[in-house]
């Protein structure tokens, strides 16, 4: 009766072991809108899948790598800041994704499930696949981490270390991509940011290096989760938001005990 709280949960650990360090990223870089950009971009994803009959996930995960290229190419020849960019394709996108799920064929499929998630339907192969996809996201977080932390820092610094700072900026994107892409189905469109921005700006406040704060980020990504999942189950409201709404309550926990503490 329960297995599919359990895959609910291993679910939500695959996307939170992830979500924490690189959430700590997007915190340091100021990146929080270029998440929401890659959020709305997923929706053209599912239209795009249903268009062409192939798995959504896999038409997700395509467009929003597309739109973390299509970024860094606009960055370089438009002149145009980026958070203008953003802008234009966030909204671009999610009109463009709206129009084609109303005009897909075979029918809409649930808008609500698409904007919060449904976490409690995943299946025990797409569990696998979101691991599969986590470990492998992790393995290239851990080996570009330095680089990435030099850059937050600062630009030049991290091409003094060797780093070559656009090409890391363009994979920092293509990883949120990816996570992203696998996180639908945990939070929504709507919701996939606050589960990058809230674990990090939590664990930044009792954190005295970026490696502590990446392990506790993902740690409180994680309990998130499983609060998340236990409101869901004894309070009868969605799955999605009560995950968000557990990590805003770590938040503001992790804040009164500094408070405390000092």
């Amino acid at each position: 009766m329960y297995d599919f709280l359990l895959l609910a949960l291993l679910a939500g650990l695959a996307v939170a072991v992830v979500a924490g360090p690189l959430g700590c990223l997007v915190v340091w870089q100021r990146m929080a809108y270029f998440g929401d950009t890659l959020a709305h971009s997923a929706l053209l994803g599912v239209a795009l899948g249903l268009w062409l009959s192939v798995g959504s996930g896999v038409a997700v995960t395509l467009v929003c790598l597309a739109v973390a290229a299509m970024l860094t190419v606009l960055e370089r020849k438009q002149g145009l800041a980026t958070d203008t960019l953003l802008g234009i394709l966030a909204h671009t996108f999610l009109a463009g994704g709206m129009v084609a799920l109303a005009l897909a064929p075979g029918g809409r499929p649930g808008i609500e499930a698409l904007l919060f998630g449904d976490i409690l339907t995943v299946t025990g192969t797409e569990v696998l696949v979101m691991w599969s996809a986590s470990l492998a996201l992790l393995a290239v977080l851990a080996g570009c981490w330095r680089p990435f932390v030099a850059l937050t820092v600062h630009q030049d610094l991290a091409m003094v270390e060797g780093a070559a700072g656009k090409h890391q900026k363009l994979i920092l994107r293509l990883l949120l991509a990816s996570l992203v892409a696998i996180s639908m189905k945990i939070v929504g469109v709507l919701l996939v940011t606050a589960l990058l921005i809230i674990p990090a700006a939590a664990a930044r406040r009792f954190s005295r290096s970026p490696e502590q704060m990446a392990v506790w980020a993902g740690v409180v990504a994680a309990v998130s989760v499983a609060l998340g999942l236990a409101l869901s189950w004894f309070g009868d409201v969605p799955a999605g938001p009560a995950v968000v709404l557990s990590a805003a309550g770590l938040f503001l926990f992790a804040g009164r005990g500094r408070q405390l503490g000092a």
